[in-house]
């Protein structure tokens, strides 16, 4: 781990130990200006955000509405050497209170239960770059609101979303490894998009868990075949694109991948989201998945669907 504190045994424990230091530690100032560069880049669908303070300054947004929020890292897939900088997969499960009114609303006093992936490149000690998507149609659900409604009215008060043309080009423009397992998912995810849905049976484990965005959990391949089939036939011509990816095999632990990919083009049909709009959409989703002797057995897939939403609404009216 050259150029990162030595109590740092490798880079999942950095990632991880960081994580708690600045959410459950409450050391948000100090240790985001210290584990952040100055110019970091942080892409998320509701927008994108340069600069530590800004880092600083969503860290307490968020905290200050879920006061007792604590994140869980499930899994840490990664990539690169400390040499030249590495980029980790982060899958975070996040409990939290909705304690006090914020960004999602009036404070409902409800318990959550959250997933959220970051891909963040760090050299030399520092997160210089990232890209986050949370589940947050999973939290306005939990909270009993309508995703449709809540982006509806964040656009009537003028918020807009993340698009590829706000992107800036940060230090990491690496695409991950080649690692077999990241091949195996990239692969699998193309397939489906090419609307290949046959190939559900052939490449999953038939008794396969599934987690999805709107904080779904679904099990075998009926459920996988609805939930990628729903999502394709909602944007039949939009453009499927592998952004990143890695695969790893650690010990005591499944081959495991990550896969970045956007989707981009009209809601010209019916599916997972309800009646053809003629919206230009864009999604940043993520797929982390594990493998074993009969194929994909675990999958977790996150994007925002509340900003889907935003950008129908704003199209529609």
């Amino acid at each position: 781990m050259r150029g990162f504190e030595s109590r740092w045994k490798d880079f999942p424990d950095y990632i991880l130990g960081i994580t708690k230091e600045i959410w459950e530690g409450r050391s948000v100032g100090p240790k985001i200006s210290q584990y952040y560069g100055k110019d970091v880049i942080v892409r998320m669908p509701g927008g994108l955000a340069t600069g530590v303070e800004a880092t600083i300054a969503a860290t307490n947004a968020t905290l200050h509405e879920f006061p007792d929020r604590t994140l869980l890292g499930e899994d840490v897939i990664w990539s690169g050497t400390p040499e030249d900088g590495m980029l980790s997969s982060h899958r975070i499960l996040s409990t939290a209170t909705h304690a006090r009114d914020g960004a999602f609303g009036p404070a409902t006093g409800r318990k959550i239960l959250s997933r959220a992936i970051a891909d963040c490149y760090a050299k030399d000690g520092q997160i210089t770059d990232e890209w986050l998507v949370r589940d947050n149609g999973g939290i306005l659900r939990q909270l009993g609101v309508d995703p449709r409604d809540w982006a509806a009215a964040k656009v009537a008060q003028g918020a807009t979303v993340f698009t590829p043309e706000q992107n800036i080009v940060g230090p990491y423009t690496g695409r991950g490894n080649t690692n077999e397992w990241g091949a195996a998912l990239s692969d699998i995810l193309q397939l489906m998009m090419q609307s290949a849905f046959s190939e559900i049976p052939k490449r999953f484990d038939r008794a396969c868990h599934l987690e999805y965005p709107g904080a779904r959990t679904a099990h075998g391949h009926a459920a996988a075949d609805q939930f990628w089939l729903s999502l394709r036939s909602a944007f039949p011509d939009a453009i499927f694109s592998i952004d990143h990816q890695i695969g790893r095999e650690d010990p005591l632990l499944p081959p495991r991948a990550a896969v970045r990919w956007s989707l981009r083009g009209a809601h010209s049909g019916w599916g997972s989201f309800g009646e053809p709009s003629g919206s230009d959409v864009y999604i940043m989703g993520f797929t982390q998945a594990e493998f074993g002797p009969y194929g994909l057995r675990r999958e977790y897939t996150i994007y925002d669907d509340a900003s889907i939403w935003m950008q129908i609404v704003a199209h529609t009216g």
